[in-house]
């Protein structure tokens, strides 16, 4: 058999496992913020405004935004978000030292809660509830000022994978444009040393077109735990015995 076809079999497989997998709760933030994190439940705000946040710093932090501006505002109910002025929010990102753009990102969590407050009536599960297409699901997150391909579909994904929210389908849900994830398929020889996001995307949609991001947990774990940028440790990688370590 084709060693890219083993390889895409083994990833497709992995995935798979994680998608089966029961419901557990996760940790996103490591710390107490995971509390609220995986309870779509009451507090579904906190999952998308976590998602928005994740950019350019590290997820841990990201993910603890909303907690943090939570214990600020004295709860973590949306009730206590959507009355906050934009101009207070902005500050919260600066005193606290929320994340690296404090201006920008201030003024997108602030619009991401009138969002919730004004389309979802002030409950965010709504963008996911009623068992949706998951184009419609991404289109959703796209909507959100600042967001993304990259954000919306790993956060469909999440939803998805993590949470096992029903969707009538999985064929919109690409592969998240990740660096660890590019860098896993650049590796494996799946695309070219100097591919670009497009084709990461389309090359995921090729090898599994009803479920292109079934790969997006195993390259990314496999990206950060073992492929690493300089000295990746492939002994321990499940991919060692097919991988032509394309280590550029």
């Amino acid at each position: 058999m084709d060693n890219n076809k083993l390889i895409t079999e083994r990833l497709i497989s992995l995935g798979s496992e994680h998608l089966t997998r029961p419901l557990i709760s996760k940790s996103y933030a490591n710390n107490e913020a995971d509390k609220y994190l995986n309870d779509l439940e009451l507090y579904s705000h906190h999952f998308v405004l976590a998602c928005i946040m994740d950019r350019q710093i590290s997820a841990k932090r990201a993910w603890s935004i909303p907690y943090l501006i939570g214990k600020e505002i004295g709860g973590q109910t949306f009730d206590k978000f959507e009355v906050l002025k934009k101009d207070y929010l902005v500050e919260l990102f600066f005193s606290g030292n929320l994340h690296r753009y404090k201006n920008e990102m201030g003024a997108i969590f602030f619009k991401a809660i009138q969002k919730i407050k004004n389309e979802y009536g002030g409950v965010a599960k709504n963008i996911w509830s009623g068992n949706p297409k998951s184009g419609t699901v991404v289109r959703r997150f796209l909507e959100f000022d600042g967001v993304g391909v990259k954000i919306a579909t790993m956060a469909t994904n999440i939803l998805l994978r993590d949470f096992k929210i029903k969707m009538q389908d999985k064929n919109c849900i690409d592969i998240s444009p990740d660096i660890q994830v590019s860098k896993v398929f650049k590796r494996i020889g799946f695309i070219q040393p100097n591919a670009s996001r497009d084709e990461l995307l389309y090359c995921a949609r090729e090898l599994n077109p009803d479920y292109p991001g079934i790969f997006d947990f195993s390259a990314w774990e496999i990206g950060s735990t073992w492929c690493k940028k300089t000295n990746p440790d492939c002994s321990n990688c499940y991919l060692n015995d097919l991988c032509p370590k394309i280590c550029k």
